[in-house]
């Protein structure tokens, strides 16, 4: 063969090669170099919830407490650690993990009359900015 039509041959197919690849791997590049927006838990969006928020000092009577982790678009995040806290009773289980609901459960008792507040910290990194009390009679 001819070499101009061989060097034309090859410079077709690098171009070709070059045109496609920007058509087909431009957006999933751009989504791989981006940091996992859908993985960060929100101290905003995820909630603590609790009940009864009154119970009786009696060391039996349990409060449920559920934590919902969720991330800056609101969706549930699972396989997430969440550490409790509280300035006032003992917490069943200090750290639980996500279910796919995003959903970690605790129970609160106290044998000591007062107001516990409940703090919330996801990952070891990430403290809810919700807090609960409850009271203890």
């Amino acid at each position: 063969m001819d070499k101009k039509l061989v060097s034309l041959m090859i410079l077709f197919v690098l171009a070709f090669g070059l045109f496609m690849g920007f058509v087909v791997f431009n957006q999933p590049i751009r989504t791989f170099t981006r940091a996992a927006e859908e993985l960060v838990p929100s101290s905003e969006s995820s909630l603590i919830f609790a009940w009864p928020l009154t119970a009786n000092a009696d060391g039996s009577e349990k409060v449920d407490i559920n934590v919902f982790v969720r991330n800056a678009k609101n969706l549930p995040l699972t396989n997430k650690r969440v550490n409790l806290e509280t300035n006032l009773g003992t917490i069943s289980v200090v750290t639980d993990t996500t279910d796919k609901s995003g959903k970690a459960s605790f129970s609160l008792t106290s044998s000591t009359p007062g107001v516990g507040e409940i703090k919330a910290t996801i990952d070891n990194q990430v403290q809810i900015k919700q807090t609960v009390t409850i009271k203890f009679e």
